[in-house]
């Protein structure tokens, strides 16, 4: 399974321009500076408007060579041919195993060491902890920190995403963290 560096999250409320123009923007970024996967998250979307704006980002990123990953909606992903889906620890834990088994890639949110572990052992493919930094998305309460990220990197056999405040500026701390890649919206979506 090749996986990636840098992973763009959506977030069309931050969006400099419209949705769809933003990620063209993104998408068309100089080979070394583009994002390897995108997820689309978009949680407050309807399912039937997900499944819309879906269809038209699924369409982009192959047109760029960019995997496609869907955020919660697991049966929208198997029926697209999402690259994959990326679900929180407790839907992960809530449905069965087999329930993903259709899908190229499942990527668990977690945000403990248990988590990790658990979600690991049941065959999830990788793993987003965090949040890390600091970030907007998560006004007032602290962020984990690396140290927080290295024993969860050390802990699992699979590979490990960082996210929360995730900067051009603070990544190789990721990286030097054992992260095998970071998860970026802010970067991407004020671009």
């Amino acid at each position: 399974m090749s996986m990636f560096k840098h992973v763009c999250v959506t977030n069309r409320h931050l969006a400099r321009r419209d949705f769809l123009q933003q990620l063209d923007v993104i998408l068309n970024l100089p080979v070394d500076k583009r994002p390897d996967a995108l997820i689309l998250r978009e949680k407050d979307l309807s399912t039937e408007d997900y499944q819309r704006v879906s269809a038209q980002v699924l369409s982009l990123c192959r047109e760029y060579g960019v995997c496609c990953i869907f955020n919660g909606h697991i049966d929208l992903a198997e029926a697209s041919g999402a690259d994959g889906v990326q679900v929180s620890f407790s839907t992960y834990m809530e449905n069965p195993v087999d329930k993903f088994v259709d899908i190229p890639l499942t990527g668990v949110s977690v945000h403990s060491l248990e988590e990790a572990e658990a979600a690991a052992a049941r065959g999830a493919d990788y793993l987003i902890y965090g949040h890390v930094f600091a970030t907007d998305c998560k006004p007032g309460l602290p962020p984990r920190g690396t140290a927080a990220l290295r024993e969860i990197c050390r802990a699992v056999s699979v590979p490990v995403y960082a996210i929360g405040g995730i900067s051009e500026e603070n990544e190789s701390l990721c990286f030097e963290a054992g992260a095998s890649g970071v998860c970026i919206m802010s970067g991407y979506m004020r671009l």
